[in-house]
């Protein structure tokens, strides 16, 4: 599994995961999603891939500044859920991402918790 970068190409590939998303089902809405992240460059949106395979997506809003990112989105295919796709690609995000500090928004907070508690518990 590995993230890539997303690109105008792949724009109705995200919008399928996108409309996974409680809130993102609208097509104006979706439209709306997507020119943020073509158009924004603080706004960054990665494709999971998965040998030939688009498993999942995940978008964040990346502050240089602070050297802080937020979660905004995060979809996982649903054949692929329960596998632990999304953790993984938070954790790729720190790769990605090295030095900053991990935010999420109303949407994602309660996955990005269970992420650190997941994340905790192995430390133990």
């Amino acid at each position: 599994m590995k993230l890539i970068r997303f690109k105008k190409a792949q724009e109705k590939i995200a919008m399928g995961f996108l409309s996974y998303i409680p809130g993102e089902k609208m097509v104006r809405k979706l439209q709306e999603t997507i020119q943020q992240y073509i158009q924004d460059e603080n706004w960054q949106l990665f494709l999971c891939k998965e040998v030939e395979d688009y498993i999942g997506l995940i978008g964040v809003e990346v502050n240089e500044t602070d050297r802080i990112y937020t979660i905004q989105h995060i979809s996982v295919n649903p054949s692929f859920r329960g596998e632990g796709i999304g953790y993984e690609m938070v954790k790729e995000l720190e790769l990605i991402y090295p030095g900053y500090q991990c935010k999420s928004n109303d949407f994602t907070e309660q996955f990005i918790e269970k992420c650190q508690r997941k994340e905790e518990d192995a430390d133990r």
